[in-house]
């Protein structure tokens, strides 16, 4: 069985003496001695609030509505996602463009380097057997223009 027991509140028992004029309730500084304010002291605004960027933000969640901060988180998750998947794609996709050039350019630029290469010098040979044939043209017709000179 349940027993209820009455009790009753301290102000109601300890009433407190009548002050002037017979007034019960009047305002007196004692009645609010038991404050553990985190601000009762004046000395605690003059000084810096040790407080971060971070803690000023998170409490401003309470401000703005449940649906509007999973509104918020939901796009910045999108944005977020986007961002990061574009970042991995080019990523990958600058290495397979540069692992290409490396496998397949560079060889490709040694082969038209030694081709031009070869085209050069073939070009010089001609020259020089263009060269000589003139030599000889010029030495034959030479020898026949001094015998048909007379001596002196």
């Amino acid at each position: 069985m349940v027993k209820l027991e009455e009790l009753e509140d301290e102000h109601f028992i300890n009433r407190p003496a009548t002050s002037k004029d017979d007034v019960l309730l009047a305002d007196d500084d004692d009645d609010y001695t038991d404050t553990d304010s985190e601000i009762s002291d004046a000395s605690d605004l003059d000084g810096t609030i040790d407080e971060t960027l971070y803690d000023r933000i998170s409490a401003l969640k309470d401000i703005v509505p449940p649906k509007t901060r999973a509104k918020i988180s939901s796009v910045s998750h999108s944005i977020y996602s986007a961002t990061s998947t574009t970042i991995t794609y080019s990523g990958k996709g600058l290495w397979v463009l540069a692992t290409s050039i490396l496998l397949l350019g560079i060889p490709y630029a040694l082969a038209l380097g030694e081709e031009q290469q070869y085209i050069e010098e073939e070009r010089q040979r001609s020259m020089m057997q263009e060269g000589a044939q003139g030599l000889l043209q010029q030495g034959g017709a030479a020898g026949e223009q001094g015998q048909a000179k007379p001596a002196l």
